[in-house]
């Protein structure tokens, strides 16, 4: 999750904060007092908006609750105010749009500082199921050999089914240097299979450079958009242009993203000054765009960019981008397709809402939620590849790299 995520600005949200609302004004609290007999079907949020829902529907489920669940007695209101709230987020069908009680919102915090107890993976939710997204470089689910789009289907023999993707990581988070084991599925398996993790202090990677073919191609392995990024990859410009590098290949494979801000300055070396990087498109249509803001250094150099199912959010943008604006080729397989932006929404009591509240566009008009990006050369690395050692993905990338570095220079000469 990005900071720039975190807009400064609160969108008018009336169907997520009405249940709030409802303990406060006056007119809700009438139809608190009359229950089912009482049919509000306009009423006005503190804010202003308008809202039109019969509010008696709401009390009477409210009511027919306390008087038959076999639990009622244990259920406090605060916490059925909570799972009304949890479920008006549901409403969206967006498993990035969630509700945080005041502890998870703690934990949430904790997450996106980038330093936390685990298993070293990002979450996600397809389909229902709790999934894989990216096992991060060096964390106890690398070590393991759990990839991108692999179903968590039990959790320490507790299956996810029934599990929100709060309470998933709530229940693989845990005492670091403890236990737990995923079941897991994957595509081509013919039946599950248990991973057992050692839960550790998560320190998410940045960046490594490896310089290939003798000094003429500067491979750049970048693990996060995060504040670190920008000096590391300036340092990395710097080497690989001392070092005469002819072309470089970008690698985003399992990368989750970021802060936009960093997608935004690592295409400002690629890019002329002010050309479009993507835009945010919100609920009402408008659009605010990102420009790259750069000098351009490493504009006119061959780029190849590799991402998989784990590559997300920023490292999609930034893919994108220089593929829309500078023609780069893609190599691997279909990206996430992590496109929306999120804002974080602290609310009174330490609880918060996070939401999403707009759409990345790519250049050429590419929505990125659920579509992603297809890489110009599909190729994957299947667990034989993994097993013996082997990057067929990386080889193919390094095959096209050259490819156009010789097409660059025939041009060149022809010139």
């Amino acid at each position: 999750m990005a900071k720039k995520y975190f807009h400064e600005h609160a969108l008018p949200i009336a169907a997520i904060f009405l249940l709030t609302a409802v303990l406060l004004g006056a007119g809700f609290y009438f139809g608190y007092s009359k229950g089912a007999k009482s049919v509000v079907s306009t009423s006005t949020m503190p804010s202003g908006d308008t809202v039109k829902a019969d509010f008696g529907i709401f009390w009477e489920a409210w009511q027919k609750l306390r008087d038959n669940h076999v639990d009622s007695a244990s259920t406090t209101d605060q916490e059925l105010l909570y799972g009304s709230v949890t479920g008006a987020a549901g409403s969206f069908n967006d498993p990035h749009t969630v509700f945080f009680p005041p502890e998870e919102a703690t934990k949430f915090v904790q997450d996106v500082s980038g330093s936390f107890g685990g298993i070293g993976a990002e979450l996600g939710s397809r389909d229902g199921v709790i999934t894989v997204d990216t096992p991060l470089k060096g964390n106890p689910a690398e070590k393991v050999g759990l990839k991108s789009g692999d179903y968590i289907v039990k959790i320490d023999n507790k299956p996810t089914d029934l599990m929100t993707l709060n309470n998933a990581v709530g229940h693989i988070r845990g005492v670091i240097g403890t236990p737990v084991t995923l079941t897991i599925v994957r595509k081509g398996w013919l039946q599950p299979r248990d991973f057992t993790l050692v839960r550790a202090k998560i320190v998410v990677p940045t960046l490594d450079l490896t310089m290939k073919e003798n000094n003429r191609i500067a491979d750049i392995q970048l693990y996060a958009f995060n504040e670190n990024a920008p000096q590391m990859f300036a340092d990395a410009a710097a080497k690989l242009v001392a070092s005469g590098a002819k072309g470089i290949i970008i690698d985003l494979r399992n990368n989750p993203g970021g802060y936009l801000e960093v997608a935004q300055n690592l295409a400002g070396w690629f890019l002329e000054k002010d050309q479009l990087v993507v835009s945010e498109r919100f609920h009402d249509g408008h659009e605010d765009t990102f420009k790259a803001n750069g000098t351009g250094a490493l504009k006119g150099i061959p780029i190849v960019i590799l991402i998989n199912q784990g590559s997300a959010s920023a490292a999609e943008i930034l893919a994108g981008a220089l593929r829309d604006q500078v023609g780069a080729k893609i190599v691997g397989e279909k990206s996430y397709g992590k496109g929306t932006v999120q804002q974080l929404f602290p609310l009174k009591d330490g609880s918060s809402l996070k939401i999403t509240i707009a759409h990345w566009v790519m250049p050429k008009g590419l929505i990125l939620e659920r579509n992603g990006i297809d890489p110009d050369v599909k190729i994957e690395n299947t667990d034989d590849d993994i097993k013996a050692k082997k990057d067929p993905q990386l080889d193919k990338a390094i095959e096209t790299l050259k490819a156009q570095m010789t097409l660059n220079k025939t041009q060149a000469v022809a010139k």
